[in-house]
Formats: C-alpha cells, sequence, structure tokens
C-alpha cells in the first residue's frame, strides 16, 4: 500500500523546495499541485502559462480525485504538493480521508512579498492564508487527528531538526541527504508552469539560508497581512518546532 501524503501550503512558501525533498528520496513520487487547471477553469483567472496549464491538467475536479487515488502507485509514498486556494469551498474532502496530511506554513507578510514579485495583484484569496485555516479544521474532523504543521521559516532554520521530526510523526524512515540535497535543474515531474515559478528552484541544491527581513509592503498589502495573520498564527501554535 502506497502511503500518501498531502502537504497543504500557499503560493510563495518554499514549497517546491520541499517537493525537491521529498522527490529526491528513494521511495517517493511527487505530485505538483494537481489541481492548478481546474482552479483556473473554475475562476476564470489569468495566471502565467495558463492555456497550457489547461491542456496540460484535467479540468474535472472529480477527475482529479480519481487520478489522486487510484492505484496502485510505483512507490511506497507518494507525496502531493497540494495549494489551499485551489481547493474551492463546499468541495467534500473525503477523498483525501485516508492520507496522511501536513500543513505549511508562512508569515503572511512574507508570502505578500514574494507574492508580488511574481505576479502584480494580490488578494485574500491568492494567498490561501485562511483557507488553509479552514482545510486544517476540515480535515481534522475529517481524520478525527490534528493534523502537522511545519513553518517555512523552521524548515529554513534548522532542516534536518524539523524534516527528521516529520518524518517520525509520519512513521516513516529519514533520509537525511537526501532530504536535504538535491541535483539542480528541472523535473519531469514539475508542473508545466515551472517556467514562471521555479527559476530559483531549479538553481538551488538545498534549502537556501534562513534570513528574517522585514518585508517592504504598501499600505493594502499591509492590511492585508495583518488581515491573513489571525489565521497564520492559529496554525502556527500546532507547528512543530526545531
Amino acid at each position: 500500500m502506497t502511503v500518501r501524503i498531502a502537504m497543504w501550503s500557499g503560493p510563495r512558501n518554499i514549497s517546491t523546495a520541499l517537493m525537491r525533498s521529498w522527490e529526491n528520496r528513494p521511495d517517493c513520487s511527487v505530485v505538483d499541485e494537481p489541481f492548478y487547471a481546474a482552479y483556473l477553469a473554475d475562476t476564470g483567472l489569468e495566471h502565467p502559462c495558463r492555456e497550457e496549464i489547461l491542456l496540460a491538467q484535467s479540468r474535472d475536479y472529480g477527475k482529479v480525485i480519481e487520478q489522486l487515488t487510484a492505484g496502485p502507485v510505483a512507490t511506497e509514498l507518494q507525496y502531493q504538493k497540494q495549494m489551499t486556494h485551489h481547493i474551492p469551498r463546499g468541495l467534500d474532502m473525503g477523498w483525501c480521508a485516508g492520507f496522511r496530511h501536513c500543513f505549511l506554513i508562512r508569515e503572511p507578510a512574507q508570502v505578500i512579498a514574494s507574492y508580488v514579485q511574481k505576479m502584480p495583484n494580490v488578494n485574500e484569496d491568492a494567498i490561501g492564508i485562511r483557507r488553509q485555516a479552514e482545510l486544517f479544521e476540515q480535515i481534522a474532523d475529517l481524520s478525527g487527528e490534528v493534523p502537522l504543521v511545519i513553518d517555512s521559516n523552521d524548515v529554513l532554520k534548522n532542516p534536518e531538526r524539523v524534516l527528521a521530526e516529520l518524518c517520525q510523526r509520519l512513521g516513516i524512515h529519514f533520509y537525511r541527504d537526501a532530504m536535504l540535497n538535491w541535483p539542480t535543474g528541472r523535473r519531469d515531474s514539475d508542473g508545466i508552469w515551472a517556467s514562471h515559478w521555479y527559476h530559483n528552484v531549479e538553481q538551488s541544491t538545498g534549502f537556501g539560508p534562513y534570513s528574517r527581513r522585514d518585508p517592504e509592503l504598501n499600505a493594502g498589502q499591509r492590511e492585508l497581512a495583518d488581515r491573513m495573520r489571525p489565521y497564520y498564527l492559529q496554525l502556527a501554535k500546532q507547528r512543530i518546532l526545531p
């Protein structure tokens, strides 16, 4: 039986670097943002590579769910990089009841500052922080267990300790060297949107250094960060500490 791990993140949250870490394990395959096309088709939003994404993935949420739950998978582990803002409110989440879940969080001001470097307009729905808190509660109720939480800043401060503890709580082996170091370049598993979003990760060989800088935000961005901060703190209380 393949163990399916869903990592629930928002954009600009070291989620792709973490996907690299898991894909570099000898026992794991990865799925990169499987609901992206369905999300674009549902919302009508204009994103970079929109037409390519719509052609590359199914636009039907039900069909994507079938793909994510059908077996067998050739590897012992399947790691799903999931974006919380891709999941519409009202979607029945019973399909992932048997998965193991973790939420990857990041301080809202840092998310927003990074997001606007790639996309000029930002709002609550685009960064998925409130949606992350909603899905956390929904999945906790569904599974009867409190999902795991890791903070991107904690990972950057001490990736070895955070990932080792995460693997222990997931009940799987921690491949230290594989999960902390990986070769540069693009992967066949990367989404078609990699050309716009993944440049820095493609040059990386591991997690970057932690740097605490106060992001420069305009008044509207700061208001959004302040409004999203309670949802971030709600999850941060549950996080694995290094």
